[in-house]
């Protein structure tokens, strides 16, 4: 597998799209994926298009800078701008890339910068504490869009990047968040076969997120030693928590599943890693509800407990069970019929590659229906009500959850502009 960031690497009302839309959504994705996979094979090929889009690209670090490689390999970008917040990571990625010097920048300033440099999109991978900012500015300037995930860290984090969205598809541009789960073949054909009914009625959805952590740094003066290496995940105005930044692959794949998110949460959460400086909770459960009944269970951890890393959803019907994951093997198993069981792809490179390679496809053939967009605040919105009733040890509505607005602002006292 290609290197993964250190965290990786280590041991409204319930509303949504109806089943039938989200069939036809399921549909058009699996002949799409066919498509994305032959442009991912092919990557490098002298019949790669002519007229390349201008990129730049916000935040260099670990995944900005790898993921970079795969936006020009892909052959169809140009790198023409890059920002980041720390002026050696840009100068270093800059070299790499080709990127002219006096079109590097940083600082806090530096992604405004990159949107007025001329470029016709972005690629936005920074914290999620600064995406909504950053998403909002490109698509009020009318770039194309492309972001990493979770989308926000809060409520009004997320209300701004599906409002960014409405404006991208009203300008005819495109705008998609980076999600690879949903693109691998195994697990597409693990959801196609839920739908066709193999494993009967949905009882019980059970999700997971277990992963070792990173480093939890000192909490000093001002927040510039927690804006690298993924150690922005334990400070909730940054990385919105591991239970949001992480866990929400799983989560995704739920909301991708059913068309919908949930209506509440009843969790609880705690502290207990060594010497807590950030304040992210390490290990939670969280049992989501939904407007029809059905129950969704959801385990995480960040804690390096030596285990592998999980991200999976399990689908229990009433006669078979399946599973979508993005390690290991996505499976239905109907009861009394043969199973299907198929290891998935390196999905964290390939999901990247089929996802650069859509994102140019709806650029060049003009297709801005943007559909990732709403998928991916729903999620995050599921994900911070987990995270919100574990805080409070309790239950807690999504209709409360956003009457309540809270934000958890940056603080950036001591920061380069």
């Amino acid at each position: 597998m290609s290197k993964q960031p250190a965290f990786f690497s280590k041991t409204s009302d319930g509303g949504g799209a109806t089943r039938r839309e989200f069939l036809g959504n399921l549909a058009a994705t699996a002949a799409s994926t066919t498509l994305f996979a032959t442009a991912a094979q092919a990557l490098g090929d002298p019949a790669a298009p002519d007229r390349k889009i201008k990129l730049g690209l916000v935040g260099c670090g670990e995944r900005g800078s790898w993921i970079a490689k795969l936006f020009q390999q892909q052959g169809g970008y140009e790198i023409q701008a890059a920002a980041d917040y720390f002026p050696h990571v840009v100068a270093q990625c800059g070299d790499q890339l080709g990127v002219a010097k006096e079109r590097r920048f940083s600082g806090l300033s530096g992604y405004q910068k990159v949107i007025a440099s001329g470029v016709e999109a972005v690629a936005l991978i920074v914290p999620p504490g600064f995406l909504p900012e950053h998403a909002s500015a490109a698509a009020a300037a009318g770039l194309h869009v492309y972001m990493a995930k979770p989308v926000a860290v809060d409520v009004p984090g997320c209300l701004r990047v599906e409002a960014a969205a409405k404006l991208a598809t009203q300008r005819q541009r495109a705008f998609l968040v980076d999600y690879q789960l949903p693109t691998d073949p195994a697990n597409l054909e693990v959801a196609r076969r839920v739908h066709q009914g193999l494993i009967g009625p949905i009882g019980k959805l059970s999700t997971f997120g277990h992963c070792g952590g990173c480093i939890d740094p000192p909490v000093l003066a001002n927040i510039e030693n927690r804006l690298q290496h993924g150690s922005w995940n334990y400070t909730v105005a940054l990385g919105g928590s591991w239970g949001v930044a992480y866990d929400i692959h799983a989560v995704d794949a739920v909301i991708w599943l059913l068309g919908k998110r949930p209506v509440a949460a009843m969790a609880d959460s705690r502290r207990c890693r060594a010497d807590a400086q950030g304040d992210s909770h390490d290990v939670w459960s969280v049992v989501f509800q939904y407007a029809d009944g059905l129950v969704h269970e959801h385990s995480g951890h960040a804690l390096p407990t030596g285990h592998a890393n999980e991200l999976s959803c399990r689908v229990t019907g009433l006669h078979g069970y399946a599973l979508l994951t993005y390690l290991d093997k996505a499976r239905c198993q109907p009861r009394k019929e043969e199973p299907y069981a198929v290891p998935v792809g390196d999905i964290y490179t390939e999901g990247a590659q089929r996802n650069i390679a859509a994102f140019h496809q709806n650029i060049r053939q003009g297709n801005f229906t943007n559909p990732t967009a709403q998928r991916a605040v729903d999620g995050c919105l599921t994900c911070i009500l987990g995270r919100e009733a574990g805080f409070r040890h309790g239950r807690l509505t999504m209709e409360e959850l956003l009457k309540e607005n809270k934000a958890y602002p940056v603080d950036t006292t001591g920061l380069k502009v």
